[in-house]
């Protein structure tokens, strides 16, 4: 079977450092989310201060719904907070509106890992989509010519997964070089940096989960072929 097999194994590196990474991130942020900051400023007022000290006084920022559901949107031009970020003055909430304000000032510096990014999106969902698929319909039908350019494809959602880390990292370090500017103080920004630092290691986990995955689809198309060769 393509789903239930040894080569599942291969997957579970990968699974275990997405929940341990997912773990960190929920005690790493829920522990700075209930210490507020000196500066009393919330996430909407510091992530405005910071974009308006780039100059980006076009960036508009909107409160949505969800739970860490915080990110920038470049088609739109707009900073997007969840509302326990938006409102709350917390050193987690600064942090990750500084982290997605960074995210606003490479765009409008073409940051070019971040606009490899954009242009990989349409690909890598179509990728993400209809990969697998293409693989098992190659498996099903002993075409391993198929099933490898499945596996091609499934090539673009690990390399989009590789591109986003330096995007991530980036963020984050230009989040903590702007809040040093005063907006929080030598303590608090150590808060901030185990927040991001957290919340990269999901990035991380993402990219390795999807290159144990590119491992698995690599060895069952090969096994398969060995198969049919015997």
């Amino acid at each position: 079977m393509f789903w239930y097999d040894p080569t599942l194994i291969i997957l579970l590196p990968g699974l275990l450092l997405g929940l341990i990474a997912q773990a960190m991130m929920q005690s790493t942020y829920s522990k700075y989310a209930k210490i507020r900051s000196a500066s009393g400023l919330t996430g909407y007022l510091a992530a405005r201060k910071i974009l308006d000290g780039a100059g980006l006084y076009h960036v508009q920022i909107e409160m949505i719904g969800g739970e860490l559901s915080d990110h920038f949107d470049p088609r739109a031009n707009v900073l997007r907070l969840s509302k326990a970020v938006y409102e709350s003055n917390s050193v987690a909430a600064i942090g990750v509106a500084a982290h997605e304000c960074g995210h606003a000032i490479q765009y409008a510096e073409s940051y070019a890992p971040m606009k490899l990014r954009g242009a990989l999106v349409k690909t890598t969902n179509f990728s993400s989509t209809f990969s697998i698929l293409i693989v098992l319909v190659g498996m099903l039908f002993a075409i391993p010519e198929i099933a490898y350019i499945g596996i091609g494809f499934f090539l673009v959602v690990v390399f989009f997964q590789l591109v986003t880390l330096p995007v991530e990292f980036n963020a984050s370090s230009r989040a903590v070089a702007v809040l040093k500017g005063g907006i929080l103080d030598e303590e608090e920004l150590q808060g901030v940096k185990k927040v991001l630092t957290a919340a990269a290691m999901t990035y991380v986990a993402a990219f390795v989960n999807a290159l144990f995955q590119l491992l698995r689809l690599l060895a069952i198309v090969s096994g398969g072929e060995r198969g049919r060769r015997r």
